[in-house]
């Protein structure tokens, strides 16, 4: 086998002007008003790992309420198949809005902080570049995570890696960020750089801090814990998702008020860890502070829902909810599963890893004006394929050096069973950057492990008494526990041959190969080692 190339919250006023809203810089001009009006609007709801367990619309065991989701699912499609391109947060992020791959990025394995640069350049195509380009507003609120620049008080010195509280000194937070998601394509950007745990604990509004640090914060708590960091005057951690969900109801009422349809990408920063539900969800679940945090998030999303019902755009509208990854341990298994709930639901494994408990994730899909209502697919579908499917919605045709692994859903979201969606294989990846691949009911792992946090780990003492691969038959044992790469060796030598080519071409999709990127710092992508054996 040939070698692998690496070249390779603060209370809201009731009023809210569009001007809240206004883009910096030139405005894209929107196509002729008809066409508008025949665009659908596009919401993207991205929770912050929620398990595939953890709504019962997917988990008929499960012991969550949420009345809201299953009513979501129930007006749209329910997708049963659903991959994140990642079992954890920076990554995925990248996969949706790129519609490439994660680890063909700069970013080999692990996430980035709240200190760390922009991981997507400005010349590389996004889903809201795609849109704003084709006559929409795009609007990001929420969580980042895919990093910006920082203003430095001293140029010649750099951050800190972001994970202790004096990593920090040297953001000039007067001055605005550079490589933002404005540059992206996003007309208004509102939200912190990393996860609601990595400080600095700040809001950025199209490039500005919105308040200025005047305290340093931490919380050492079992479940609402935060590290010890800088935070601004307007920022309450307790406070950050309600605000997040008012700020998008606001902008969807104003932006109904236009013909000119809109985007809006709202990642939420929950319920990752700290997990705080607030003082009127307490308790709520009878169960644990998550299980109170997951029914919020329910409600709210049945607030979102209603916004949209009484803007009077309900029909036109694309809503998508999803999580980025699997359920965090943070949720504390061991306590929920007292109660009966497993928010990886029959599959194995959690968030980090390579397991489908790490990046099978519930996925629906509601347009009323296209879906039919109570639809179900079990397609094998992943979140890099939004792109694609904003494309065909614009119908616009992608370039080569864009969406590289992104196959259009709309096939699916007109017909469930269609033959028309063109995914044949999909890649997995974990923390540590393992590889996995999957063609219909076959799963190819390339670890001996989890790749992640589960048992066995990448660095368990016992690793190296288990096989280098792992191959499992979904259809037969969902829960990966019979692995019969000692059985199925042409199964095997097909998807690793799939596997390589799928690096080697740097695409997935039809069209010319195109080159990964190098690992970021100088670093040997290592990962990719076992395929040149």
């Amino acid at each position: 086998m040939k070698r692998v190339v690496i070249y390779l919250v603060i209370t809201l006023g009731l009023v809210l002007t569009l001007s809240i809203f206004s883009c910096k810089g030139k405005e894209s001009s929107p196509k002729e008003e008809v066409k508008n009006r025949q665009l659908p609007n596009i919401i993207y709801v991205l929770a912050d790992d929620l398990g595939y367990g953890d709504i019962q619309a997917f988990n008929s065991e499960g012991k969550i309420k949420t009345p809201h989701l299953n009513r979501l699912a129930e007006e749209g499609m329910r997708f049963t198949d659903a991959h994140t391109s990642s079992a954890v947060c920076t990554p995925t992020r990248y996969g949706i809005l790129t519609g490439r791959y994660n680890w063909r990025s700069p970013l080999k394995n692990g996430v980035l902080t709240g200190t760390s640069e922009a991981l997507i350049p400005n010349d590389r195509e996004t889903v809201a570049s795609l849109l704003k380009r084709n006559g929409y507003h795009t609007a990001y609120i929420g969580k980042w995570h895919l990093g910006w620049n920082w203003a430095k008080k001293d140029a010649v010195k750099g951050l800190g890696p972001g994970w202790n509280d004096t990593d920090y000194e040297n953001i000039d937070f007067e001055a605005p960020i550079t490589n933002s998601p404005n540059d992206l394509g996003f007309n208004y950007a509102y939200g912190h750089s990393g996860s609601l745990d990595m400080a600095p604990y700040v809001y950025v509004e199209n490039e500005k801090v919105t308040a200025q640090p005047n305290r340093v914060t931490v919380n050492k708590s079992k479940y609402g814990w935060w590290r010890k960091g800088p935070t601004g005057a307007d920022f309450e951690h307790e406070q950050v998702t309600p605000h997040f969900f008012e700020k998008s109801y606001q902008y969807i009422q104003e932006q109904a008020k236009s013909e000119q349809p809109f985007f809006l990408y709202l990642p939420l920063p929950s319920p990752h860890t700290p997990v705080l539900p607030t003082e009127e969800w307490q308790g709520k679940s009878g169960m644990n502070p998550y299980a109170d945090f997951m029914m919020m998030i329910d409600d709210y999303m049945g607030q979102l829902v209603q916004v949209i019902k009484e803007a009077g755009i309900e029909k036109n509208t694309l809503i998508v909810f999803t999580s980025d990854n699997g359920c965090s341990p943070q949720a504390d298994f061991e306590v929920l599963a007292e109660y009966g709930h497993d928010p990886s639901s029959i599959y194995r494994g959690h968030k980090a890893d390579i397991y489908e408990g790490g990046h099978r994730v519930p996925f629906i899909v509601k347009w009323p004006a296209l879906i039919k209502a109570g639809s179900v697919s079990d397609k094998t579908i992943c979140t890099t394929d939004f792109m694609a499917t904003c494309a065909a919605i614009v119908e616009e045709n992608l370039l080569d050096s864009a969406a590289e692994d992104s196959f259009s859903m709309l096939p699916l979201l007109k017909d469930s069973n269609t033959d028309g969606y063109k995914r044949e294989v999909t890649i997995h990846h974990s923390i540590n950057g393992s590889f996995a691949i999957r063609k219909g009911k076959w799963k190819l792992i390339f670890c001996a492990g989890s790749g992640g946090w589960s048992y066995p780990k990448p660095n368990s003492k016992d690793i190296d008494a288990l096989p280098e691969f792992q191959l499992y038959d979904l259809e037969k044992d969902p829960s990966e526990t019979t692995n019969l790469v000692g059985s199925e060796a042409k199964v095997v030598n097909e998807l690793k041959s799939l596997m390589v080519s799928a690096i080697e071409n740097g695409r997935t999709t039809p069209g010319v190969n195109q080159q990964n990127d190098a690992p970021m710092n100088g670093k040997k992508w290592k990962q990719i080692e076992i395929f040149n054996k």
